[in-house]
């Protein structure tokens, strides 16, 4: 019979002082909401101490188990693809007080597709589009969508999509990448050094993409659709011009609990 200390014993699972001890050390605020996930993601001791390992050398929290939880919905998250922001919820807040009976949503720049997968649970069985440039995103959210009937296409912005949803898009969701890119390497190291630079990186100003869907948009939205994107404080009133300059009545909406501004524009 083995002793404790034999090879060929099952590892003892690392406890949950030990778990919020080696995780506080390394930083996490949250320390103990973290050791919780980790221990309800990891089905054996030694997965549990290889999650603990990745999550201390800085992998996101979503990263390591799996998934981020948005708008109440468990989005699958993978490595290489961006981790959708719980300030972004107030994004499909908005879009579902504007048209809460819009029947055609496209998610553009749709990463994991957290924001298609929360506009298809608030709506009432819509059609579903999202489009992403980059194939583990376009791969992520295809897992994400699929309970909602979602299509999701890999292209450029609107060159992603089918020429028939010309004209039909009630609800145009663009979570395009605004952060200028002199500012990107001052991001934390967890968006730094783990997420694609394609989904921060947003040119000299950060407006490089927003203005590419903004010219679009009026030809796929119905009248009286509605895009949609996040922004930062500063370049708010830029990107309103950016908006109005492309045919749209543009406005504002800001959440000062979320830090969050999303602009919006209408199709006339």
């Amino acid at each position: 019979m083995s002793s404790p200390s034999s090879p060929s014993s099952p590892a003892l699972p690392p406890s949950r002082d030990r778990i919020v001890a080696a995780l506080r050390a390394a930083g996490c605020v949250f320390a103990e909401d973290e050791a919780e996930l980790i221990l309800s993601a990891a089905r054996t001791p030694d997965e549990i101490s290889a999650l603990v390992d990745l999550r201390v050398t800085g992998l996101p929290l979503e990263l390591v188990v799996g998934w981020a939880e948005f708008r109440g919905l468990r989005i699958a998250v993978e490595p290489g693809v961006f981790v959708p922001r719980r300030r972004t919820e107030f994004l499909v807040g908005q879009a579902l007080a504007h048209a809460p009976d819009a029947s055609v949503v496209v998610d553009l720049c749709c990463g994991s597709g957290a924001v298609g997968a929360a506009l298809a649970a608030g709506l009432d069985a819509p059609e579903v589009h999202a489009a992403d440039i980059d194939p583990a995103a376009v791969r992520c959210a295809r897992r994400n969508l699929a309970a909602a009937g979602g299509r999701v296409y890999a292209g450029d912005l609107f060159e992603a999509l089918p020429a028939a949803l010309r004209g039909r898009v009630d609800l145009l969701a663009a979570n395009v990448p605004y952060v200028p890119t002199a500012e990107v390497p001052l991001l934390p190291a967890e968006a730094r050094d783990h997420e694609p630079p394609l989904a921060l990186d947003g040119g000299a100003d950060g407006l490089d993409v927003l203005r590419r869907v903004a010219e679009g948009a009026g030809r796929w939205l119905a009248p009286g659709g509605c895009l949609l994107a996040e922004t930062s404080e500063r370049q708010a009133p830029a990107a309103l011009d950016v908006l109005t300059r492309a045919g749209l009545t543009a406005r504002l909406a800001v959440s000062e609990e979320l830090y969050a501004h999303v602009v919006m524009g209408v199709r006339g």
